[in-house]
């Protein structure tokens, strides 16, 4: 549409000094005298545009000009600028790039030069590190059906190794810690449900169309509350070898961990006693031994048995 062209060879002429009127036909493909036409449209409405003539020519807005910025400090924009950024490390759409052009353009060309995007205090990443390219292209096919309410087919595993085929209609992404969640209706269940994208093996967007229902209260997921499961948890004291340090800031609250006198890290904390939980010790090897309570060491042995077992056969 052409008020969207008009708006977007704006920001641009905000975000650049100079543009010629070739660069800007080639970019919104169409004719250099469309853009003539565009630029004598912009100039009727006020915008500042002044074009200059020869080899370096082209048009560019008057330095002073700028879209309002409702009193945003530069820290503020270069933040919001940063977070944009980051949404573009993950979705595969033109609407991020052109909200980064926006949001730029906030900034006069001597805010710019006094505080460089690329120096930002602040980088958002939202591709965890190793993440396998189709968790992206699960992400961005999944947004396309929220954006377009479409229904999806999932072909899922849940935390009990079962399979199953579910139809749900989808709501939003969730972004949680380095893991991507699913929050969608399922049909099976009749409620809303989350569905970790790790564990979607098959993913098919319909054409069908649903009626967005209402969601309910994001609180109910209790994301940071401590007290959730609660009284599963049980103390556990465990005890790792100075090699593997430098895992336990990652893995365990400060709080849980002391540096002992021999160089070993003693952990202290409540613990959900299941599947995770014995993994973990496994996954440390010999660098970590359950001091209390100790009825849980057998079946951690039991457990490192089997492995062994496994290469015995």
């Amino acid at each position: 549409m052409k008020i969207d062209r008009l708006l977007a060879i704006t920001v641009l002429l905000l975000n650049r000094q100079r543009i010629s009127a070739k660069e800007l036909a080639t970019r919104f493909e169409v004719s250099t005298k469309t853009i003539y036409r565009d630029i004598d449209t912009l100039s009727q409405a006020g915008i500042p545009i002044v074009a200059h003539q020869g080899t370096t020519g082209g048009f560019e807005i008057m330095e002073q000009y700028t879209i309002a910025r409702q009193f945003l400090t530069l820290s503020e924009i270069d933040a919001m600028i940063s977070a944009v950024k980051g949404m573009t490390t993950v979705f595969n759409d033109q609407m991020f790039a052109t909200l980064l052009d926006k949001v730029q353009a906030l900034l006069r060309p001597t805010d710019r030069m006094q505080t460089p995007i690329q120096h930002a205090g602040i980088v958002f990443d939202f591709n965890p590190w190793g993440q396998n390219p189709a968790t992206r292209d699960k992400v961005n096919l999944l947004r396309e059906a929220i954006t377009n309410t479409y229904k999806v087919h999932l072909h899922y595993l849940n935390t009990n190794g079962i399979e199953s085929e579910r139809a749900v209609e989808p709501s939003a992404l969730i972004l949680k810690g380095y893991v991507w969640y699913l929050h969608a209706y399922c049909t099976l269940r009749e409620e809303f449900r989350l569905f970790r994208l790790s564990r979607i093996l098959e993913l098919e967007c319909t054409q069908d169309l649903f009626n967005p229902r209402a969601i309910p209260d994001w609180d109910q997921y209790q994301w940071n509350n401590s007290n959730t499961y609660e009284e599963q948890r049980q103390n556990v004291t465990l005890l790792f070898g100075a090699q593997v340090r430098y895992r336990l800031n990652d893995m365990f609250d400060p709080d849980w961990i002391s540096l002992q006198s021999d160089g070993r890290i003693e952990v202290q904390g409540a613990f959900i006693i299941d599947d995770w939980f014995y993994n973990m010790l496994l996954s440390f090897g010999d660098q970590v031994r359950i001091q209390t309570p100790t009825e849980l060491i057998p079946e951690l042995i039991g457990r490192a048995q089997k492995v062994i077992d496994s290469y015995s056969n």
